[in-house]
């Protein structure tokens, strides 16, 4: 995770308010869906969302985020796993969908080895957000041009790539954020490598449902 000023940016970045309904794909080890779950509080929801596709990685990411749901305090959280384009029947109307360092993958073998594509998930989490709600993708970038090229080898990918595609769903780009860019990244060593693991050049982007 980040430090708290970045933390606590990305979250007014994401909008996540009081009282929210929120998606968070993909939680990995829980982390924001524990901060999202305090900041909505009793009257918001959150949804830990692990696609199917990875519901049978060894770490049982399902059983990890079914435990989450019931430590004290979590009433508020749900966690739910389909086909990653069932997404929008898994859920409820959402205020924020919440998509943290796994965009790039919706490009690799992994995730389209049930057919679904980074378009058809765009076009889900516009049906399933409400109007005025906001898309937030956090990423690890590729180099300028390269576009969906490195998502498979380096798990990075072009930043103009991920706004063509999110605005061809009907999003409209509402803001980006710098604070997790690295201008010493060279974007051309994968993500997981030592010299670079946690310190990559990341972008994030705040598209809205209008």
């Amino acid at each position: 995770m980040y430090d708290q000023s970045k933390q606590s940016e990305l979250i007014r970045f994401a909008r996540v308010e009081a009282g929210a309904t929120v998606i968070d794909v993909y939680p990995g080890d829980g982390d924001w869906t524990r901060l999202f779950s305090d900041i909505v509080g009793p009257g918001g929801r959150v949804y830990s969302f692990v696609p199917a596709e990875v519901a049978d990685f060894k770490n049982d990411p399902v059983g990890r985020m079914r435990t989450l749901a019931k430590e004290p305090g979590r009433e508020n959280v749900e966690a739910v796993s389909a086909d990653l384009v069932a997404m929008p029947e898994a859920t409820k109307p959402a205020d924020v969908l919440w998509m943290h360092l796994f965009y790039h993958d919706l490009h690799t073998a992994l995730i389209q080895k049930k057919g679904a594509t980074a378009a058809d998930f765009n076009r889900a989490v516009f049906e399933r957000l409400k109007p005025g709600g906001s898309y937030v993708i956090v990423d690890h970038a590729a180099a300028a041009g390269l576009g969906t090229s490195d998502t498979q080898s380096l798990h990075r990918i072009d930043p103009a790539s991920v706004r063509e595609e999110v605005v061809a769903a009907g999003f409209v780009l509402d803001a980006e954020s710098t604070i997790l860019a690295n201008k010493d990244d060279q974007h051309s060593i994968k993500v997981f490598d030592p010299s670079i693991k946690g310190k990559t050049d990341r972008f994030a982007y705040r598209f809205v449902k209008r």
